[in-house]
C-alpha cells in the first residue's frame, strides 16, 4: 500500500519498529479505556499487525507517530463495504488530526479500492470520536445495543455510522 498524505497527517503501513510507540499510546488511560488490551500492549499491537483481515496504518504528524488507523473490507459482493477504526495520542486530540486521518483513508478506500460505503462504530458515549467522524462526513445510522463489553464486564452501546462514496469530503 502506498503512503497517504492528508492535509496535516501522513498514513503509512505500520511496521514492527512502530510497535513500541503505538503500544505507549494504547497505554494512555484515554485510549486504553476504548481499545483495552492485555498486560502486554506491544503483543496486542503485534497481533493487530498479524491479522490478515485488517490493514494497519501508522498516523504521523510532523514526522512523529501519533496513532494508528486500521481498516478491513467485507468482500461479499452483495454486502461489500469497508470499516475503519482509529486511535490517537490524547496529546493531539482536539486538533482535527483524527478527522484528517479518517478523511484521508476514506478517500483512498473509495478511490483506490472502489468501496461505495464505509462504516465506523464508536462507543455511543464517545462524544469526541463521534464529533471527529461527523466532521469527516460520517452520519449516524443507529444505536447497536449492548454492542461491546467494557473493562468492567458490562455491555455498552455502540453507534453505527456510515459514509457513502458520493459523500466523501474532497
Amino acid at each position: 500500500m502506498t503512503v497517504l498524505h492528508g492535509d496535516s497527517v501522513t498514513l503509512r503501513p505500520t511496521v514492527r519498529d512502530d510497535v513500541p510507540a503505538l503500544a505507549a499510546i494504547r497505554a494512555t488511560p484515554e485510549v486504553r479505556a476504548r481499545w483495552r488490551g492485555g498486560d502486554d500492549l506491544e503483543a496486542d499491537v503485534e497481533a493487530d499487525l498479524r491479522d490478515k483481515g485488517t490493514r494497519c496504518l501508522t498516523v504521523e504528524h510532523d514526522r512523529r507517530i501519533i496513532g494508528m488507523i486500521q481498516w478491513y473490507a467485507e468482500e461479499e459482493p452483495d454486502y461489500r463495504h469497508a470499516g475503519i477504526d482509529l486511535f490517537l495520542d490524547p496529546a493531539v486530540h482536539g486538533r482535527g488530526l483524527g478527522t484528517d486521518a479518517v478523511r484521508t483513508l476514506a478517500r483512498h478506500l473509495v478511490d483506490a479500492h472502489g468501496h461505495h460505503r464505509l462504516i465506523i462504530d464508536p462507543a455511543a458515549d464517545n462524544a469526541a470520536a463521534i464529533r471527529c467522524y461527523t466532521k469527516a462526513g460520517f452520519r449516524p445510522v443507529g444505536i447497536m445495543r449492548r454492542y461491546e463489553r467494557g473493562p468492567d464486564g458490562s455491555w455498552h452501546d455502540g453507534l453505527l455510522m456510515d459514509l457513502l462514496a458520493d459523500e466523501v469530503v474532497r
